[in-house]
């Protein structure tokens, strides 16, 4: 009895369990407001709407493990989507534009990278200062104009479907991906798993002789390459690329990564819990949709599940503190 206890205890002390019983509970008494949210088409309808943020999301989680932090993905996603569609327009293959696009995104990560690791300057300024300068150059090569015609070799990426006109669409599908392989990475690869040292510890981490450098340019490559490829996807499923594109989309991915677990100041996550939490975050969305709230209003949502969240995690970090003070102590 004593060992069930503490293995129910265990299990419940993961974040990851603790949200799946929050979608799962959260499931049940939306089907009860509304029947249409059992529906195939619905369950497909909220998971093609967090395709591009939990994408993201799974290569932010690895950042924050690591101590980093990337403000401009929402920035790099509409720079890659634009100049992926110009390229297209201008004639240049379909699988070169998206070449060109992707290594869009890995220029930019590296750029920030490097900067931050070299110099140890904070990652919020320099994201930050990376996220305008990119949504410039988004506002300069677009013209400040929406990029269309775009060819259907192109659109099937963001508009095809695996199964026929009833399957499951491919951003579904390649963010499962996604999620699945940067999180058997995070858990058992060798080198991923330096990024919990370099989050919990940085100079106990250089100590140990691992290359810090190496470990957060990489990271942040990640998260360019992965920005990129949302961008590309996100202009391919709408036919189009708008220079608003991923506007607002670093505080969603964030927010999505901290619900699951990654901790702001480092050491903590798990890319599994990132893609829950946007999973719970579509989840609320949706039922505020189905509940008839003003769509304005998901932003405010936003914003305080980022601040409950943070609070939330500052707290059970505090308790174990103490915890471990007090065995310390009495030690």
């Amino acid at each position: 009895m004593v060992k069930v206890k503490k293995f129910i205890k265990r299990i419940f002390e993961a974040r990851e369990s603790v949200l799946i019983l929050l979608i799962i509970v959260g499931a049940i008494a939306l089907s009860f407001v509304s029947k249409k949210f059992f529906t195939f088409g619905n369950i497909k309808a909220i998971f093609l709407g967090l395709s591009v943020e939990a994408m993201v999301a799974a290569g932010m989680a690895v950042l924050l493990v690591s101590g980093g932090l990337d403000l401009s993905i929402g920035s790099t996603m509409a720079l890659s989507g634009v100049l992926t569609c110009l390229c297209i327009n201008a004639g240049v293959p379909v699988v070169i534009s998206i070449i060109i696009g992707l290594l869009v995104g890995v220029l930019i990560g590296l750029i920030s990278g490097t900067i931050i690791s070299r110099w140890n300057i904070n990652p919020f300024i320099v994201t930050l200062g990376m996220m305008q300068i990119v949504r410039g150059f988004v506002l300069i090569f677009a013209k400040g104009v929406t990029v269309i015609n775009l060819p259907d070799s192109y659109t099937v990426i963001g508009q095809g479907m695996v199964g026929g006109p009833k399957g499951i669409q491919i951003p579904i599908i390649i963010t499962l991906v996604v999620v699945i392989v940067f999180d058997l990475l995070l858990r058992k690869t060798k080198f991923f798993r330096q990024s919990y040292y370099v989050g919990g510890n940085e100079k106990a981490a250089k100590m140990t002789g691992i290359n810090v450098k190496r470990v957060k340019i990489t990271n942040y490559i990640i998260v360019g390459a992965l920005a990129a490829l949302a961008g590309i996807i996100m202009s391919a499923r709408l036919a189009s690329a708008s220079t608003n594109i991923g506007l607002g989309l670093e505080m969603k991915v964030i927010t999505a990564c901290v619900i699951g677990g990654a901790s702001l100041s480092g050491g903590e996550g798990t890319v599994l819990g990132a893609f829950l939490g946007s999973l719970l975050m579509a989840i609320i969305i949706n039922a505020l949709n189905m509940m008839g709230v003003d769509v304005y209003w998901q932003n405010v949502m936003t914003g305080a599940i980022l601040i409950f969240a943070v609070v939330l995690d500052t707290v059970l970090k505090q308790r174990r503190e103490n915890a471990t003070n007090s065995l310390k102590a009495q030690a």
